[in-house]
Order: structure tokens, then C-alpha cells, then sequence
């Protein structure tokens, strides 16, 4: 940590009691300065000489013939920044570091101890000291930027903020090979920090990391740290990746359960406001961060109480690309009040972005007057699409042990992926057996509508085995599934189709035809 010594003094202020500070001098003090609660017998020639504020105020006391002294009630800091700088007055050692030197400044300038007033005076020094030292240091500047906000709003007036802000932005977007001073890094050990490397010498020489300075942007508070992530951004340097790390540590660090999709009891609206944030900050390109981590974040927002627009934007985020997620990352646990484990609505809604995309995209165009219809093909690829089916097929097979699902939710988010061609249905089918399982007291009929997700002639060997001793199934469901199943073994060893009872058949003309 850089320091500055000012003065060459030996401190002389001393106490008596808690509340009263003098200095130890053969003169008699000559006037008293009331901080707070705390006194200070000090002599007006040296606080005089170097502040504007005390040469008004004592004005003013010796116009009103007031022997109680002034009062600086208000100073930024409190007593211990007026002793700081009532000891640059006298002459006496202080030291300057990135934990004081933000309160000294604002409390040199609520003195106005200006150039004008005497050179060399501390607002001067202090400058130089942010200027020179502070301001070209990674870890002060990020010290220095959240002593300030304990002392907005003249900090930010003195645009100590802004400093720090730029200050902070500018090291973070160097390249990485001019990073030569000491940073945070804890989130990916290497081999050899674990011990594995048999070629390890002892000697730790790694190329500096592009997320580097994440970790230490962790320290700062919401506000600060939005300013300061915007300021990056705004330089355009780092990659859409590198942000996303950003991000995604922060909210790890600041949100207490995020790894587990909730957000733990605390400040709520502190949470709320540093969700929001995140999901503000994020970068516009896709993939930028993961769909699990959005997920979280969604999550994280229902917890939090997140508006309808921030929750929207995030759902439409993860609906472009939702061939990522996995069924633990889909499973968003209900409102209290809901009957249901999970809220299925918003995956819903997720898929519902992600089949969209596949959409046909109509354009307008003028020509000569007349308006053209044009039209441009979805982007979904085939292999997006059967890892989404996959995924929401998974999903039914979770949700399905829920006792409280209705049976139009099931069906009505299976449909959506129905068009989308599969090869295997036996990820429905077994999403299909866990809701017959766990909803017995359904009607015939229900059981008719759930079945009809499913066709039985795109049931894997294993699963038609399964499904002609499965109980739960209806009749006709368990004769097509044999039926298919015989004319999938005559097919297999060259003969024709075996001549089946006519019911049999009209069952097979009567099969849905599902993808």
C-alpha cells in the first residue's frame, strides 16, 4: 500500500478522558474547536495561517464575543480527520494511506485550506499524493473508491469518485501483458497449486489471466461496481466473455445461495438492487454468459421480487439459447403460495422464446410505394432443437412426481415441443410413466390425452418391453406398443408383416402419429 509523510514534528496531542484533546505546549492555547463531542485546546496561529473556514469562523466568534469557541459540527470525517489536519497545521507527522487519505481531502476542503491561504498547503499535497501514487495503484484505487461512499456527496463533487472509477477501468482493460503489479486470483487453481504437476520447480510463472481483476472488483458495492463495470464496457477492450466472468463472480460473491438458485434471507432490497444490476450489465452477445447462470438468475430475481421487465428480459436471454440448460437448471421452484412444487409457467415461456427464433421472420420493404412482404428462415438448427426436446422431456419426467401438477400443464409444454422431430420417444414415454405413477386418481380419459403425447412406434425395445407390462397404461396403448412391436421383429428377420386380428389393425390406423 503507497503512504505519504507529511511534517516532521513529534506528534504532542494528548487526551483527557474521551472527550477532550489538547496539545502539550509551553503556550497557552487560544482557542477551542468543538468537533462532535470532542474538544480540541489548540492555538490559533498555526489552524488560522492554513484554513479559510477557521479564520471566518473565529471572525465571527469574536464579533459575537462567543468564549465557547467554533463549532465544526459538520466536518466530513468527524474529530479524527480534524486531528489530521490540525497536525499538518502544527507541523506534526501524519501519514497518508488509502484508508485516510479520501476523509482528509474532503475534510481539507470543508477547511479550505487552499494555495491561496499558504503554498504548499494539504489540499495541494493531497492531490499530489491521489495523483501520483493512489491513482496509479490497482489496490488503493479500489480502497480509496469505497472509502467514498461513506462520504458522498462531497466526494463525488470532488470528483475523487469519478478518478477512481477511471482509474479502475483503465488498469482493467490494459492487455495483460503490462499487468505488473498484484491482483486477486483464486477462482482456478493451477496444477501446480494443487500439488499435480511433476514437473513443478517450485516457481510460479503463469501468463497473467484476461479476468484477472475480477475478484477484486467483488469488493465493491453495488453502486460503485456498476459504475465502474459500465466504465469498462464503455472502453469496448475487453471481450463479452470477460464481462460475463465479471458477473458471474459477483454474484456469486454478493448473493448468499445464488449457487443454489435462491438468495438467502437478508437485506432484500439490497439483493433486489444488485440482481437487477447484474441483469442490466450484462452483455447484449450471446453466450456471453452461460444459460445456467441466467437461470440463476432468474431464480434469483423471483426470489428477490424483480419486476415484470427485468424477469422478461432474462426469460428471453435464456430462450436463445436454451439447448445449454440442463433439467436441474429448468427446475424453478414455486411461489409459496402455489399449490405446485414448481413453476412451470416461466419454462413455458422460455420455450416458447427459444421456438420463436425458428419462426420466419417477416420484413417490410417499400418499393416504388407498394409494400413487399419478405421473409428470412429461423436459425434454430435441427441439433438445438432435438437437445430441447431431450431437455423438456427430462423436465416432464421431474415435474411429473409433482402430486399437485395439473394435467394441462404437462401436456400443454409437451405439445410444444411435439413438432420437433425425435428418433426415440422414450424420454416422453418414461416422462409420461412418472405422471401416471404419481397421479392415479386421473380419469380414463386423462390417461388417454397424457398417452397421446407419445408414439408407441418410435418406442426403443427396451421401452416397449416396459410398456407391455406397464399397468398404468391404457389397453389400447399397451396392444398398439405390442403390435408395433411385432411388426418391428417381422421387419427385422425378413418376413411380412403377420396377418393381425382386425382390431389389432384398427388400433394402428387409430395411432396419433406424433413426431
Amino acid at each position: 500500500m503507497k503512504f505519504m509523510k507529511l511534517g516532521s514534528k513529534p506528534d504532542s496531542f494528548h487526551s483527557e478522558g474521551k472527550n477532550v484533546r489538547y496539545v502539550a505546549s509551553e503556550l497557552a492555547t487560544d482557542i477551542t474547536v468543538n468537533v462532535g463531542d470532542v474538544k480540541f485546546y489548540l492555538h490559533k496561529f498555526p489552524l488560522l495561517s492554513k484554513s479559510a473556514h477557521l479564520q471566518k469562523l473565529v471572525a465571527a466568534s469574536s464579533d459575537e464575543n462567543n468564549s465557547d469557541g467554533v463549532y465544526l459540527s459538520d466536518i466530513p470525517g468527524g474529530p479524527a480527520a480534524f486531528e489530521i489536519c490540525a497536525k499538518f497545521c502544527y507541523g506534526m507527522t501524519v501519514t497518508l494511506n488509502a484508508h485516510n487519505v479520501v476523509v482528509v481531502r474532503c475534510a481539507a476542503e470543508y477547511l479550505e485550506m487552499h494555495e491561496n491561504i499558504e503554498k504548499g498547503n494539504l489540499i495541494y499535497k493531497v492531490d499530489v499524493f491521489l495523483g501520483t501514487s493512489i491513482f496509479r495503484s490497482w489496490k488503493d484505487s479500489i480502497i480509496v473508491l469505497q472509502s467514498s461512499k461513506s462520504l458522498l456527496p462531497i466526494s463525488e463533487d470532488l470528483k475523487l469518485v469519478s478518478h477512481c472509477v477511471d482509474s479502475i477501468a483503465s488498469k482493467a482493460c490494459v492487455h495483460v501483458s503490462k499487468v505488473d503489479w498484484s491482483y486477486t486470483y483464486n477462482r482456478k487453481k493451477i496444477p501446480e497449486e494443487n500439488g499435480n504437476d511433476p514437473n513443478w520447480n517450485g516457481v510460479i510463472n503463469r501468463p497473467v489471466p484476461k479476468d484477472w481483476w475480477v475478484e477484486d472488483l467483488c469488493e465493491l458495492e453495488i453502486d460503485l461496481y456498476k459504475r465502474v463495470l459500465t466504465n469498462i464496457k464503455s472502453k469496448v477492450v475487453l471481450s463479452s466473455e470477460v464481462i460475463g466472468e465479471a458477473l458471474k463472480a459477483y454474484a456469486y460473491r454478493r448473493l448468499p445461495g445464488f449457487s443454489k438458485g435462491m438468495v438467502q434471507c437478508g437485506d432484500v432490497v439490497k439483493h433486489q438492487s444488485t440482481v437487477d444490476a447484474i441483469i442490466w450489465l450484462l452483455p447484449a452477445e450471446k453466450g456471453s454468459v452461460s444459460c445456467s447462470f441466467l437461470l440463476k438468475l432468474l431464480k434469483a430475481a423471483k426470489f428477490v421480487g424483480s419486476g415484470d421487465m427485468v424477469k422478461g428480459e432474462l426469460v428471453r436471454r435464456i430462450g436463445q439459447q436454451l439447448e445449454e440448460a440442463s433439467v436441474s437448471d429448468l427446475l424453478i421452484r414455486a411461489a409459496e403460495e402455489d399449490t405446485m412444487m414448481y413453476d412451470v409457467c416461466y419454462v413455458q415461456k422460455i420455450v416458447e422464446e427459444f421456438l420463436r427464433q425458428d419462426q420466419n421472420a417477416e420484413i417490410e420493404s417499400v418499393e416504388d410505394g407498394d409494400h413487399l412482404q419478405k421473409f428470412r428462415p429461423g436459425i434454430l438448427t435441427d441439433a438445438s432443437k432435438l437437445m430441447v426436446a431431450k431437455l423438456i422431456d427430462g423436465y416432464l419426467a421431474e415435474i411429473a412426481k409433482d402430486p399437485n401438477l395439473p394435467l394441462s400443464n404437462f401436456v400443454d409444454l409437451a405439445q410444444m415441443v411435439s413438432g420437433i422431430p425425435r428418433p426415440a420417444h422414450d424420454g416422453i414415454y418414461r416422462a409420461i410413466d412418472m405422471y401416471l405413477k404419481g397421479h392415479p386418481g386421473i380419469t380414463k380419459s386423462e390417461r388417454k390425452r397424457i398417452c397421446k403425447l407419445m408414439n408407441c412406434k418410435k418406442l426403443s425395445v427396451d421401452a416397449c418391453m416396459h410398456a407391455v407390462q406397464n399397468e398404468r397404461l391404457p389397453l389400447r396403448v399397451v396392444v398398439q406398443v405390442l403390435f408395433f412391436e411385432q411388426v418391428r421383429a417381422a421387419a427385422s428377420s425378413g418376413s411380412s408383416t403377420p396377418d393381425l386380428p382386425r382390431s389389432i389393425k384398427d388400433l394402428n390406423s387409430a395411432s396419433h402419429g406424433s413426431s
